[in-house]
């Protein structure tokens, strides 16, 4: 009687588990941002000034070719985004712009970028 006891208690510890995790992956499924690039077109302003000028080079602090991030992998753009944000990738210009920057506004920046052409 004692070791069904037992069995009875660890299915429903197991039962319980299996639940909180379930409910746990699903919670982390809404958390997940979607870039919208709709909603970046009121975000580009600060990128078509470099990002918009078909071989564009920066002069500060030297002379920087910009790089087309027209059509650029989306997941590429966010990476590197916050990168820059966190200082593991540097130039002034985009450490001061990525830091001001939700996730939410480079996931929509990297889909309207990547959806062109």
């Amino acid at each position: 009687m004692k070791l069904r006891s037992t069995l009875t208690r660890a299915f429903a510890v197991l039962a319980a588990t299996t639940s909180l995790v379930s409910y746990a992956q699903g919670q982390a499924g809404d958390n997940t941002i979607k870039g919208d690039a709709q909603a970046a077109r009121s975000k580009i302003s600060m990128c078509i000034g470099c990002h918009g000028i078909e071989g564009y080079k920066a002069s500060f602090p030297e002379i920087y070719h910009v790089p087309k991030i027209a059509g650029q992998n989306a997941e590429y753009i966010v990476t590197a985004l916050k990168d820059y944000a966190s200082g593991a990738r540097t130039f002034p210009s985009m450490e001061a712009i990525a830091q001001t920057l939700s996730e939410q506004d480079m996931a929509d920046l990297a889909a309207y970028y990547s959806s062109l052409k």
